[in-house]
């Protein structure tokens, strides 16, 4: 215990062994009561003057061998917490005060925001009057206007074409469906009850093609008609819509709206009665139909525009009696130009050419009816609709109906487009036939069955041959070769590369004509 003792006494020793310092004892009244200090252990230093020795406050600290001196500094004022000057602390509020610092704060930020504000929008003032960031370029116009860019940095011409800002739909649809109403007819078509039942092979019923713009209406498939047969009494077997083209009453259509009808009758507006309909002339490749009304007075007609002056996203409205429904107005853009589809029936397949593809709705009852461009003039005949898909509808242009429209009206038959053919049916080459065929691998169109009286049954072509090039190009697969005798004339003598028994031959053929080949297997 006397070890631990001692060596707090040595703790407590002050460094200076000053012989003034010895016995030296802060005597202190009982009475007194002993200031609150705060008690340093570092340099025993004043806290108050460093030069005047009155100023050091000392006390004593006893230990078993003695007393020792300690020096004591007072604590330093704390400085009040407060953004204030002293004498603003003094007359304002307290040292506590927060509230000053909250409204200085707020001040502070606002005017920075405001002083930001203000040099942003010089800069951009700045930038938009010098055209800083778009170097030449002028900046856009309001809705309705057009606007013309230059550029010259990517080394091209730099010129760029007007680009309408237009978002809006034409505001003349209600003026071109007024007008263009009265020219567009109903046509429905009807058939004799003894011809109503489909086990009677009525094309108009047996197509699923006819049935997706006719549908059942008119009780072609009920039952009773089934067994209502010999008594002669019309009965409805589909509808369409048609438009009137001459003030004579000359109406064309579809030719699939009015197939196989045994009497077609027309709804003009402003007459009570429908009028019966002569048929003059049709055409099944081109699905395309013109009638004949009789009137007391000029009918009103639709004017024929031109459908190459109408440009892919351009407005078009299509009108028509979709499942009934007289005159129905509906606004799309064309779609696309020159789409070739193909719709089999019973009667073959037509293969439609250069359509015009339309976001225009276009539902059964549409069919025969006009597409318009905004200048109220028929640019197409609406004809088909993708029934796996919605805004997908195809129309008959113009420039396919004008080359035809006399021979149409004058009932006088109209040349078929000659179609370029081999007369060998095609299929691509599977793995399994590499090793068996003799080839090195699968690329080619393997000869599944030659037509007989063809061209390709002329060339000496057979079943198994392999056709691997066409005029030295080679041709990976039956689509290929195709499309490459499809772009070629009726006439033109082709060199076809093939292996035979694992040998290269190359064989001349002249490209046919598919309808020569029809017409003769008809006769």
């Amino acid at each position: 215990m006397e070890d631990n003792k001692k060596d707090y006494s040595d703790f407590f020793k002050p460094q200076n062994n000053d012989s003034n310092d010895k016995g030296q004892e802060a005597k202190q009244e009982p009475d007194q009561k002993r200031p609150s200090y705060y008690y340093s252990y570092g340099p025993y230093k004043s806290a108050f003057n460093e030069n005047n020795e009155t100023d050091q406050l000392t006390t004593s600290a006893s230990g078993s061998e003695g007393t020792s001196s300690v020096e004591v500094t007072p604590p330093k004022n704390l400085r009040p917490f407060s953004f204030q000057t002293d004498a603003g602390a003094q007359q304002g509020p307290g040292p506590w005060d927060y509230t000053a610092k909250k409204r200085s704060s707020a001040k502070s930020i606002f005017a920075a925001f405001m002083a930001g504000a203000l040099v942003i929008s010089a800069l951009m003032f700045t930038a938009d009057k010098t055209n800083l960031f778009t170097g030449n370029e002028k900046p856009l116009a309001s809705s309705g206007s057009t606007t013309t860019t230059a550029t010259s940095s990517n080394g091209n011409s730099g010129d760029v074409k007007n680009v309408g800002l237009d978002v809006a739909r034409p505001n003349n649809i209600s003026e071109i469906a007024q007008n263009a109403g009265p020219a567009i007819v109903k046509i429905e078509a009807f058939v004799k009850s003894k011809r109503s039942s489909r086990s009677s092979g009525n094309s108009l019923f047996d197509d699923p093609f006819f049935r997706q713009f006719f549908g059942d209406n008119g009780g072609g498939g009920t039952d009773q008609n089934q067994q209502d047969s010999g008594n002669g009494d019309l009965q409805a077997a589909g509808m369409g819509t048609g438009f009137i083209f001459e003030k004579t009453g000359y109406i064309l259509t579809n030719e699939h709206v009015i197939d196989g009808a045994d009497e077609v009758q027309v709804t003009v507006q402003g007459y009570d009665k429908p009028f019966t309909a002569k048929v003059l002339g049709t055409s099944y490749d081109l699905d395309l139909a013109v009638l004949k009304v009789e009137g007391d007075k000029d009918f009103p007609i639709l004017p024929l525009g031109k459908a190459e002056d109408v440009n892919v996203g351009d407005w078009v409205v299509a009108i028509g009696n979709p499942y009934g429904f007289d005159h129905t107005v509906t606004v799309g853009v064309l779609s696309a130009k020159e789409r070739p589809i193909s719709i089999p029936d019973s009667k073959g397949t037509r293969e439609y050419k250069h359509l015009l593809q339309t976001d225009a709705s276009i539902n059964p009852g549409n069919s025969g009816g006009p597409l318009l461009n905004l200048n109220g003039e028929v640019i197409g005949i609406n004809t088909a609709v993708s029934s796996q898909a919605q805004g997908i509808g195809f129309a008959i242009p113009t420039s396919t109906i004008s080359s035809v429209l006399d021979n149409l009206k004058n009932n006088v038959e109209i040349p078929k487009e000659p179609v370029p053919y081999l007369g060998v049916g095609l299929q691509d080459i599977g793995k399994d036939w590499v090793s068996e065929l003799k080839l090195s691998n699968t690329d080619g169109a393997l000869v599944g069955s030659v037509q007989r009286k063809s061209p390709a049954f002329q060339a000496g072509l057979r079943q198994y041959d392999v056709i691997v090039d066409i005029n030295g190009t080679k041709v990976k697969n039956s689509q290929e070769l195709i499309t490459k005798v499809q772009a070629a004339k009726v006439g033109d003598k082709v060199t076809l590369g093939l292996i035979r028994d694992g040998k290269r031959l190359e064989v001349p053929v002249t490209i046919g004509d598919k309808n020569t080949l029809t017409e003769s297997a008809a006769k």
